[in-house]
């Protein structure tokens, strides 16, 4: 046995690249993408991305890692890029298009990008951004992607458009397969909650297990049809381009949408599943021309916990919710709710509290725990004692970008991954997040998390959205500070909305302090921001409490 050792013929490295020629041969006359009045074929998706790929690397080389930069919304040219720019032998880096100049450019400089892709409606915003870098010499080539329904800025800025690359490519072009699968595939800088992003890279070898991990999870059949509401540019649409490759799947692509376009897109194209934020779980329960399904429509929920009274309104309607958990650290969904058939034959609101948790590992995850962040031990399985999620598996990040002491502090010598998310383990073994670390609210001593507050919120009549915060107390030293947006169906106030919560919640847990909003601030894949909020309650000054009874 000892002699027998990997070889050329049993180590190939893994890359989601393979996909799409395994596509292009299987469903070869079968949609790949979908968008308006366009219709490609995985024949001609993968003729067009190798044509793509031959022009990138005549533009930029193929040795060294290279950076190539894509600002752009849910359009053909998003999802092509996925695969054509590490065909080049390149690293894809997609931006969100909703940064401001100023944020845009120290993205391009650290990430030292040498080609930015950008659509039309965003050309503006990217010039902006090139005349803020530090050294001229220094800023990458320009190619404009057009649009047919939108005039395009007219600058001698960029070299070339996105088709007359495509056009000129060569179709013959011999791809370039990475040396070792722990080569760089992607680089996305985080979003999130916090202000300071981070450049997380993940390997092929990554990019692929959690490819495939996510559609074993979701039971995710052949040719499925799949609705881009989901940025591509967050995490990569938690690797699902790659993974409708794998999978034949038809990509329906919205520049942007909203409850109708969502609902009009369903019924027009017949779609089985999408991806979507809880946000959207929100908008479309409240849609003012909801109605129910005609067939039912798969949805994969993560980005934040879903309040299982969202859960519940969503579900009645007809769509079919599963609850997944990961990071851009990990590339995708690493954790699921993984229903159990026994959970059918429970009342309607328990099943969604019991969907709401977060859960178990996933089949491509190696291990996963909440442990007590001081002594590294697991906390106990009671469902009320906090601890902070870890994690160890192939699909974690190499690392953040020039960052080792970024890297070092959340992977670990001890073997885990820090996601710096407060959770409870059941004892069942199903996790579920309490909050951020730093959205922990510490009211007298007491833990308190924000997320079990909103969860309450959410149950309230009037109350569209919610966040909750700390604000500083003289007393307490914290108290809940709740922000809520209405959706107008019923009449509100501060002292009804406390007095809902007084009846749900024990006393140490009730909001203090409402503040009604029109709309709360969110990232692009709907995140709220709470350290924006967090800033506004900072900024109101200290309560002044008077001691009381915290039972």
């Amino acid at each position: 046995m000892e002699q027998l050792k990997p070889s050329p013929p049993n180590s190939s490295p893994l890359t989601p690249l393979t996909f799409l020629e395994r596509a292009a041969t299987i469903y070869a006359d079968c949609p790949s993408i979908i968008y308006n009045n366009t219709t490609y074929t995985w024949s001609q998706t993968c003729t067009r991305c190798l044509k793509l790929a031959s022009s990138i690397a005549s533009l930029i080389g193929t040795h060294g890692n290279h950076v190539v930069s894509v600002v752009a919304p849910n359009i053909p040219a998003m999802y092509e890029l996925h695969f054509a720019v590490p065909m080049a032998g390149a690293v894809v880096n997609t931006i969100n298009l909703r940064l401001d100049a100023r944020t845009v450019s120290i993205l391009l400089q650290h990430s030292e990008t040498k080609l930015v892709f950008v659509d039309c409606q965003s050309i503006s915003l990217v010039l902006e951004a090139l005349s803020l870098f530090s050294r001229v010499s220094n800023r990458p080539l320009l190619v404009l992607i057009e649009d047919d329904e939108f005039r395009t800025l007219q600058t001698s800025e960029y070299i070339s458009t996105y088709e007359k690359l495509v056009e000129k490519g060569d179709s013959g072009f011999n791809w370039i397969r990475p040396k070792s699968e722990f080569d760089p595939i992607t680089m996305n800088y985080t979003s999130g909650t916090t202000s300071a992003p981070k450049g997380v890279v993940h390997s092929h070898r990554g990019i692929f297990i959690v490819s495939l991990d996510s559609l074993i999870e979701w039971s995710v059949e052949k040719q499925p049809v799949f609705l881009w509401t989901l940025p591509m540019f967050h995490a990569n649409g938690w690797s699902y381009p790659w993974g409708m490759a794998a999978v034949g799947g038809t990509n329906i692509c919205l520049r942007k949408f909203d409850g109708k376009i969502i609902y009009e897109s369903i019924e027009k194209y017949n779609v089985t599943h999408m991806c979507a934020a809880p946000v959207v779980l929100n908008m479309l329960s409240n849609a003012p021309n909801k109605k129910p399904l005609k067939h039912a429509v798969y949805i994969m929920t993560a980005g934040s916990p879903p309040p299982s009274s969202v859960l519940f309104r969503t579900e009645s309607l007809g769509f079919v919710i599963h609850h997944g958990y990961g990071l851009t650290e990990t590339g995708g969904l690493v954790i699921s709710c993984t229903w159990k058939n026994q959970w059918n034959r429970l009342p309607a609101m328990e099943r969604a509290r019991l969907k709401s948790r977060q859960g178990v590992r996933t089949i491509g995850m190696t291990e996963v725990d909440v442990i007590d962040p001081e002594s590294g031990v697991s906390v106990k399985r009671d469902g009320s004692t906090l601890g902070e999620i870890v994690l160890r598996g192939g699909c974690v990040m190499l690392g953040y970008l020039k960052d080792p002491e970024g890297t070092s502090k959340c992977m670990k010598n001890d073997g885990w991954f820090y996601t710096g998310d407060v959770s409870v383990m059941h004892p069942d073994g199903y996790l579920e997040i309490k909050d951020r670390s730093k959205d922990v609210i510490i009211s007298g001593g007491e833990n308190l998390s924000s997320v079990e507050v909103e969860s309450v919120l959410y149950a309230h009549p009037a109350i569209n959205e919610a966040a909750v915060v700390a604000r500083p107390d003289e007393f307490w030293g914290e108290t809940p500070c709740a922000f809520v947006s209405l959706n107008g169906k019923v009449k509100t106030s501060e002292k009804d909305i406390i007095e809902f919560c007084r009846a749900k919640l024990p006393r140490y847990m009730v909001p203090k302090t409402v503040i009604f909003k029109e709309e709360l601030p969110k990232t692009s894949t709907g995140k709220i921001q709470k350290f924006v909020l967090r800033d506004i309650a900072k900024s109101m000054g200290k309560t002044s409490s008077m001691k009381m009874s915290r039972m």
